[in-house]
């Protein structure tokens, strides 16, 4: 019994010690957008750079969503899902409100995938850096507004360490 509670014990310790391990799809997109309103020159800068793209069309992708987050996803769905950012943002606009992962299915990215779950679970990260789209540090729920962006470079592999 006593082997029971410490090992229940420490698996809630444990769990309390990774709170970004659940932070999902919209605690990751409220934090980009806290960094865009913070820079908004910075902001395009590092979508440009992340994504390879120029930033003359980041500003215009920037200018066309409701949000910077909702830049970001655009873009980070058009590379995950190897389509063009316009074919993204066309796709965003037309069906506001019906959400990150139904675009994502629009656009080819399956449910269950690796893209898919990281795309769910939050697993992004906006760093600025080219390529350094998807690593494995969100999880959670991930039911983000709006709609995906994307970017048609193929670079990173959106592929989090999630098992769903």
């Amino acid at each position: 019994m006593k082997r029971i509670a410490f090992i229940l014990s420490l698996a809630a310790s444990l769990a309390g010690m990774t709170p970004l391990a659940h932070a999902g799809l919209n605690d990751f997109l409220e934090s980009v957008n806290i960094q865009a309103k913070a820079d908004k020159n910075g902001f395009t800068t590092k979508l440009s750079a992340q994504f390879g793209i120029p930033e003359s069309n980041v500003k215009l992708i920037v200018g066309a969503v409701s949000d910077p987050a909702d830049a970001f996803m655009v873009l980070q769905l058009g590379q995950m899902a190897h389509k063009d950012p316009d074919d993204v943002l066309r796709l965003y606009q037309r069906g506001k409100g019906k959400g990150w992962g139904k675009l994502a299915q629009e656009l080819g990215i399956k449910p269950g995938s690796p893209e898919f779950h990281a795309l769910k679970n939050g697993n992004l990260s906006f760093t600025g850096e080219k390529g350094g789209n998807a690593v494995a540090q969100g999880g959670g729920q991930g039911r983000g507004p709006g709609h995906g962006p994307g970017n048609s470079s193929g670079r990173g592999n959106g592929r989090g360490k999630n098992k769903d």
